[in-house]
């Protein structure tokens, strides 16, 4: 029996138990609830994985389809069937999402325990992963795009979860509009797929060959439609600034839906619909760009930050950067290896961030802690490994491994000034996280932290631990094993110092971070901006790298003050407008009363009435004679 379509039973009966709660339940019940769903559906996946591993197909053949019947037909032109998908490409989502997912809802017991709203927020995340998983199993594009829009509608819910804080709701509408422009763009490809090839089956999409694609005047449109559908769900320049008002919600939201899951859905779909993009060469060129811009400029954006939440999420946004940038190569399995390990090493930094901020009285600022390695000495152990696993410190963790597969691709294309600007954008994330480490676990004491020692805390950080390593990556890799043309353990003498340059950069940048926020760094910064140019030029470059770039500002300017502008014009002309329909409505109710007089059952009022209508109408044809 092909037990595929449990995996999203089990979070979406979990939903639904707890919604009829309406939160009245212990919490000790709905977290058990919560947490069944998912442990149910992981260890449903780990089935699969097992099925995988001992499979004797390669990784491209291994394919398990599930028809569950007919959604809808219309005049037998459109036909949606609900079919189920597992493909290596699928499974290796379907791992993240229900792997990750469990780990978190373990970690959310702790820290959401004492909160309002306790049910309601496993009500949401088994709901997320329902939508999450539908979005990745799919074999018809169309359900997919309904589990993409139901990841939106879940991420606002978590987003603004914390409903009584007018920033939390603003944040939350404002990540709610910004997906919904690239969502109407994907429809809008959906529509374009249709009416050019009478079918929205994802398999019989891929069995088209590139010959029929190139046939096709609107492989083009479908192409930056899609690209735009996935620049809006994964953060990227210039639709990414949602995501750093989403970290106004709850850490294990943080954690879950904009640090692993929801934000690669965007990755997740352009590998899927590869075939488009490979008949677009000058897409997936533009895709190269937009990967390497994300990558460098917010890495330098997440350098100038004080939020530790902020830090993580600006280092999100240019790590997804890297996963497009090897889109555009076509390294499709190597943006898809470091999805898969970036998920494990920055669920772990925002975990650790959370227990942080918890012992620290909800302090986010970073520069209102410091000297924490003595007294949170594992939460500094796992922010070691964590951040080197970021900036791939070499050998030991998972990033290494994942970040020089992308860089060796770049290398094997000749494409070096992108490889150029990878190396920059290496170097940034090396000087940014160890920045914030620094400052936070070797600065000046400002805060006394309060412990707490709980399983549920401690359990998931150790784990996360343990797939942020080496360990973690020989793991991961056992789900692209079959990696085509990338044969990333036979090393060439050639590629040698790419990797060489790339770590000689994650050292230079530690080092330079150490240098100037270790204990007395204070000292060197002082030398360094003493001078008045470099002050002037610091100054203005730190305001424009805090603020995102000015995109928000940009974004103001051009689209929510004209609006606003529009709208108070509407609203002066709606004045006008009300006044006319009201003179109107007390027209009629005097002509209704007029005709309630002349209805009043009286004979003699009627025979009145018929004898003054004849005298008009002889008076009205005399006249007409």
């Amino acid at each position: 029996m092909n037990i595929l379509i449990l995996t999203m039973f089990f979070p979406l009966l979990s939903f639904c138990l707890l919604s009829v709660s309406q939160g009245k339940w212990i919490e000790t019940i709905s977290a058990s609830i919560g947490l069944v769903g998912i442990g149910m559906s992981t260890l449903i996946t780990f089935y699969f994985v097992c099925g995988f591993c001992h499979h004797t197909c390669s990784y491209d053949s291994f394919i398990l389809t599930q028809e569950l019947g007919s959604w809808f037909k219309i005049d037998n032109k459109l036909s949606v069937d609900i079919v189920l998908r597992l493909d290596g490409l699928s499974l290796v989502m379907l791992s993240v999402i229900t792997g990750i997912g469990f780990i978190i809802h373990i970690y959310a017991i702790w820290y959401m325990s004492g909160y309002e709203g306790y049910a309601r927020f496993f009500a949401y995340t088994n709901l997320f992963i329902f939508n999450m998983i539908l979005l990745v199993l799919s074999d018809n594009l169309l359900l997919v795009y309904f589990g993409w829009e139901g990841v939106g509608l879940c991420s606002y819910l978590l987003i603004g979860f914390y409903y009584t804080d007018y920033n939390s709701v603003m944040k939350a509408f404002k990540s709610f509009i910004m997906t919904r422009f690239g969502d109407i763009f994907l429809i809008c490809a959906l529509f374009m797929i249709y009416n050019q090839y009478c079918t929205l089956s994802i398999s019989a999409l891929l069995k088209l060959d590139s010959q029929n694609l190139l046939k096709n005047d609107m492989s083009m449109w479908i192409s930056i439609a899609l690209l735009v559908g996935c620049i809006a769900k994964s953060a990227q320049f210039p639709l990414q600034s949602w995501l750093i008002s989403a970290m106004v919600g709850p850490t294990p939201v943080s954690a879950l839906i904009h640090a692993a899951t929801m934000v690669t859905s965007g990755v997740y779909l352009i590998n899927r619909m590869h075939s488009f993009f490979l008949v677009t060469p000058f897409i997936l060129y533009i895709i190269s760009m937009i990967g390497i811009v994300t990558a460098v400029i917010f890495a330098s954006s997440a350098l100038f930050q004080s939020n530790i939440k902020k830090i993580l999420a600006y280092s999100t946004i240019s790590q997804i950067g890297y996963m497009f940038l090897a889109l555009g190569e076509k390294n499709w399995d190597g943006a898809m290896y470091h999805l898969m390990t970036h998920a494990c090493f920055k669920a772990l930094l925002f975990l650790a961030a959370g227990s942080l901020v918890r012992a620290c009285n909800n302090e986010q600022n970073i520069f209102k802690m410091g000297s924490l390695y003595k007294s949170m000495p594992f939460i500094y152990i796992c922010f070691l490994i964590g951040g080197a696993s970021l900036s791939g410190f070499p050998i030991i963790t998972s990033g290494f491994y994942s970040k020089e597969l992308i860089l060796m691709s770049m290398f094997d294309h000749n494409n070096y000034w992108f490889l150029c600007f990878s190396f920059i954008g290496v170097f940034l994330t090396a000087v940014y996280m160890f920045r914030m480490i620094f400052i936070i676990f070797h600065g000046n004491v400002f805060i006394q932290p309060k412990m707490s020692y709980k399983i549920c805390q401690y359990l998931p950080l150790v784990i996360l631990l343990l797939l942020s390593t080496c360990i973690g990556s020989k793991l991961q890799l056992c789900l692209l094993n079959s990696m085509s043309g990338n044969n990333y353990h036979e090393f060439s003498y050639n590629k040698v110092y790419v990797i060489i340059t790339s770590e000689i950069l994650v050292l230079c940048g530690i080092w330079l971070a150490y240098l100037l926020w270790f204990s007395s760094g204070s000292k060197i910064r002082h030398m360094i901006i003493a001078r008045r140019p470099i002050e002037l030029m610091n100054r203005y470059l730190i305001l424009l790298n805090y603020y995102g770039w000015g995109l928000d500002w940009f974004y103001k300017i051009i689209f929510i003050k004209p609006y606003l502008f529009v709208a108070k014009k509407l609203f002066s002309y709606n004045d006008i407008v009300e006044s006319g329909i009201n003179i109107f409505i007390l027209f009629l109710n005097w002509l209704s009363r007029c005709l309630i007089c002349i209805s009043n059952g009286k004979l003699n009022w009627y025979i009145a009435s018929i004898g003054i209508s004849s005298v008009m109408i002889l008076l009205i044809c005399f006249m007409s004679l």
